[in-house]
C-alpha cells in the first residue's frame, strides 16, 4: 500500500508477485490488488479480484462494496448491475453505513431520489456517532449524491463544515 500511496503502482505489483503462492489469495492480499487495479483504471481486472475476495471472504463487507464499484466501472456493468450487486449485502452487513450510502448513491444516479435520501438517512442513522459529521461532509461533496444536497446541508445543518 505504501508504494501505491507514494505513486508507485510498479513497485505496488513487484512486492505483491512476490507474495507466495499460498497466501496469494489472502482477504489482505487481494484488497492491495483490488486497490493497485482501481488506481490503475483497469475496471475489469479490478472486478475479478472483487469476486475472488467476495468469495474467499464472504463476511468481509469491503468484497461486497469493491464487487459493485468495479461492476458500476466495467463495460458491461452500470449503476443498475452495481446496484443488484450490493443490495444483498445490506442485509449481510446491518451495520456498514458504507453499504446504504452507496445505494444511495447509486439510486441517486438512477434517477430514484427519493429512495436515495431514505438509503441515506439509514447511512446516517448507522454510522457510528463519532463518524456521522464525516459521512455528512462526504455526501456534500460527493457528485453522485448532488440531487440531495440542499436536503442533507437542510437536515444535518449543525454539522461543522
Amino acid at each position: 500500500m505504501g508504494w501505491l500511496e507514494l505513486g508507485n503502482p510498479e513497485e505496488s505489483v513487484a512486492e505483491l508477485r512476490r507474495v507466495s503462492p499460498g497466501r496469494a489469495e489472502h482477504p489482505h492480499v487481494l484488497e492491495m490488488w483490488f486497490a493497485l487495479h482501481s488506481h490503475r483504471g483497469d475496471w475489469p481486472e479490478a472486478l475479478k479480484v472483487a469476486e475472488a475476495l467476495v468469495k474467499r471472504a464472504p463476511k468481509r463487507a469491503s468484497g461486497w462494496l469493491h464487487r459493485a464499484y468495479a461492476i458500476r466501472r466495467v463495460p458491461q456493468g452500470g449503476l443498475q448491475a452495481a446496484w443488484d450487486a450490493l443490495l444483498p449485502a445490506r442485509a449481510k452487513f446491518p451495520k456498514v453505513a458504507t453499504i446504504p450510502y452507496n445505494l444511495a448513491c447509486y439510486a441517486c444516479q438512477l434517477g430514484r431520489v427519493e429512495e436515495a435520501w431514505e438509503w441515506f438517512r439509514k447511512a446516517y442513522a448507522i454510522a457510528r456517532v463519532e463518524d456521522q459529521d464525516r459521512l455528512v461532509q462526504m455526501a456534500l461533496a460527493d457528485a453522485d449524491l448532488a440531487p440531495l444536497r440542499q436536503r442533507i446541508q437542510e437536515k444535518y445543518d449543525d454539522v461543522p463544515f
